[in-house]
């Protein structure tokens, strides 16, 4: 981690790296490709919580879910984010789910900075339709589901301490807009 008081975007460095910044948001809105980037703008380490999870557990995610479910594979997500947080990780990205895990939010509004990323569905579809890795999309058509989940998850991502809405264009717009908003957190 970086020493120095402040990053050449102005940003506090050492008041922004006290906490984990936890980025949480439905899948797709961008959440390890901004993480990548705002560690590097702020000096910090960067982790992806779901990427831990698989090297943690051995298998894929997807595997995970067709093995054990859904409320087996929460379970582990919420020990590998508590884990993440206590190691003092500068950035996180975590999976789509975890914030609405009332444990893992708590755990996270208590220890970290949660940002909640957002944008609009038609985005979302077209970002998650580059991959094929995402069980919770294998069960019907992707923007039902994620129009869907929008819905059922806007309440608790709301209870991030910051929100910014990104959209489709250049990583590093919502990056800034990241920065601007960090830059001012108490």
């Amino acid at each position: 981690m970086n020493n120095a008081n402040s990053s050449a975007k102005g940003v506090d460095t050492a008041s922004a790296a006290a906490r984990p910044i936890v980025l949480v948001g439905l899948m797709g809105v961008g959440k390890t490709t901004v993480g990548r980037r705002l560690a590097n703008a702020l000096d910090v380490d960067f982790i992806d919580a779901d990427e831990e999870i698989e090297r943690a557990a051995d298998r894929s995610i997807s595997e995970i879910f067709a093995a054990h479910g859904e409320a087996y594979f929460r379970a582990g997500e919420r020990r590998v984010i508590a884990r993440l947080m206590e190691e003092g990780h500068g950035v996180i990205a975590t999976g789509g789910g975890a914030f609405v895990d009332g444990e893992t939010r708590t755990l996270v509004l208590e220890k970290g900075i949660a940002v909640w990323l957002d944008c609009d569905i038609d985005t979302l579809v077209e970002r998650t339709s580059r991959k094929d890795t995402r069980p919770l999309l294998k069960t019907g058509d992707p923007r039902t589901i994620l129009r869907d989940l929008k819905e059922l998850r806007s309440a608790a991502y709301a209870q991030a301490h910051i929100h910014i809405v990104t959209d489709d264009g250049p990583h590093e717009a919502t990056v800034e807009k990241l920065l601007k908003e960090l830059s001012g957190w108490q």
